[in-house]
């Protein structure tokens, strides 16, 4: 299994155009997208070459391969135009005898986490900073960072999830961080 998560695309038309190749290149079996697809939101600047209505035709290429959770960014408007459901607040996936809970981050995080039990994954974005903690409860909290608008000197990437391993990546393919699951 392999898994290439990604989030905070906010209609950037070049790192949407990088996050399809790179899924493509690492033959990756979905692309799992953490919410925040088209809009920049009003606390965040333009992102390079914004253009949701291309990130749209790009992602709906895709429309089999995607599971998508929403973003505090994504709206009823965006689901009229996107070809895959964006809408569900969260998403829970096996992962040998772990549950993977995929979600944006804006509701559940780890200020406010979901019942989880211990070797689970909790998977969000919205920070837009990479990240992977261990937390007293026995939950593993994972963030890829953000696709375009990335914060505290954090690369523009993605994540890649196996069953054994996740590693962060940058668009160039270089390997930044990695956890043994």
């Amino acid at each position: 299994m392999k898994w290439l998560v990604a989030s905070d695309i906010h209609g950037s038309a070049e790192f949407c155009e990088k996050l399809v190749r790179s899924y493509k290149e690492e033959k990756a079996e979905k692309l799992i997208l953490l919410g925040d697809i088209l809009y920049h939101g009003p606390r965040n600047n333009l992102p390079s070459e914004y253009a949701p209505k291309s990130v749209v035709s790009m992602l709906n290429e895709l429309k089999d391969e995607i599971l998508c959770v929403r973003g505090n960014c994504d709206a009823e408007v965006d689901q009229m135009v996107l070809d895959f459901p964006i809408m569900a607040e969260y998403a829970l996936l096996p992962l040998g005898n772990s549950t993977v809970f995929i979600t944006h981050g804006h509701k559940f995080n780890t200020q406010n986490p979901p019942p989880l039990s211990r070797g689970d994954i909790l998977l969000h974005g919205h920070t837009h900073v990479p990240k992977c903690e261990e937390f007293g409860d026995g939950f593993v909290y994972c963030n890829p960072g953000s696709t375009s608008i990335p914060k505290e000197n954090s690369a523009h990437g993605y994540m890649l999830l196996s069953n054994d391993k996740l590693e962060w990546k940058t668009f160039s393919g270089d390997v930044y961080m990695t956890y043994n699951l």
